[in-house]
């Protein structure tokens, strides 16, 4: 008896932001390639997360929140960001929030519609939605907006009906050999990602404060010793958020410091020594040379 053949392939994982598109990457690759936080467009960069098994490489494609608004470069670059893992995925998952439709639901799935790539829409935080019978009439609704492939309710934050939704994924992979390694979980350096943590404690600790003037740039990341040494500068737009993000007596800053080595840590099995910087690099959002230097993806 002929063995299956193994498949692989790319699975774009799209939707309006705040929807839990990272959380449930993260969740169906089994560790944390993106950061999460409660606030909308948090995820800036495209990141690859790699699921191996016997039978198949999935590599799921985290990308911004499609947005309408775009007032700034950064967030036009995010939406080209998110509509460029279209052109190479073999498979779309649509992430929605099961308790409520909106109008930007509505524009990804018209964008979606202008490409010639199957979708399964994926009904997140399940968990949220009462009563119970409530979830049927989302269901079904959905199923009447578009031709999906498939609908899957799920629950990322719970694990609720994962394997379900990976069962789903893998018939639509072509036949192919894996692309990376079996170890590798993400194709993002280490680097970017200690860079990403200090970011999601910045977003996580300041709240309202700092929206979304910030970024982080690693200067540098020595790992060839037994305690991993990384240097890191926090970008702002203006002087007035300099002192927000340090704080008086420079103890904010310190706070995030200190959230962002412990989790570095944990993640890394290892020691990590971590010194930060704040600096002012006025307007960076808003000019797509300073956000291709600061690391953004050439879309």
């Amino acid at each position: 008896m002929t063995e299956p053949a193994y498949r692989c392939g790319y699975v774009a994982v799209v939707g309006r932001p705040n929807v839990g598109k990272s959380t449930l990457v993260n969740a169906l690759v089994g560790t944390r390639v993106s950061i999460v936080t409660a606030k909308p467009q948090t995820t800036r960069h495209r990141v690859l997360g790699v699921m191996t098994t016997a039978s198949a490489q999935v590599v799921f494609v985290d990308t911004p929140g499609l947005h309408r608004t775009s007032r700034k470069a950064m967030n036009r670059m995010m939406n080209r960001t998110a509509l460029s893992a279209l052109t190479d995925a073999d498979l779309v998952l649509f992430v929605t929030d099961a308790a409520r439709w909106t109008d930007e639901d509505e524009d990804v799935l018209s964008t979606l519609g202008r490409h010639d790539v199957p979708v399964v829409a994926v009904l997140n935080k399940v968990d949220t939605v009462h009563p119970k019978p409530a979830l049927l009439v989302s269901l079904e609704a959905m199923s009447q907006r578009h031709a999906f492939a498939d609908l899957v309710p799920v629950s990322a934050t719970r694990g609720s009906n994962l394997d379900a939704l990976r069962s789903v994924v893998v018939p639509f992979l072509p036949e192919s050999p894996a692309l990376f390694p079996e170890h590798m979980q993400t194709d993002r350096s280490p680097a970017f990602r200690a860079a990403e943590v200090v970011r999601e404690k910045l977003m996580l600790m300041l709240h309202q404060e700092l929206p979304y003037g910030a970024s982080v740039q690693v200067d540098r990341y020595d790992d060839a010793d037994e305690q991993v040494a990384i240097d890191a500068i926090i970008w702002v737009e203006r002087e007035s958020q300099k002192g927000i993000v340090v704080g008086k007596g420079g103890r904010q800053l310190k706070h995030i410091g200190q959230a962002a080595r412990l989790d570095l840590k944990e993640q890394l099995g290892r020691p990590v020594h971590l010194e930060l910087w704040v600096k002012v690099r006025e307007n960076w959002a808003d000019s797509e040379s300073e956000l291709l230097a600061l690391g953004f993806d050439p879309v």
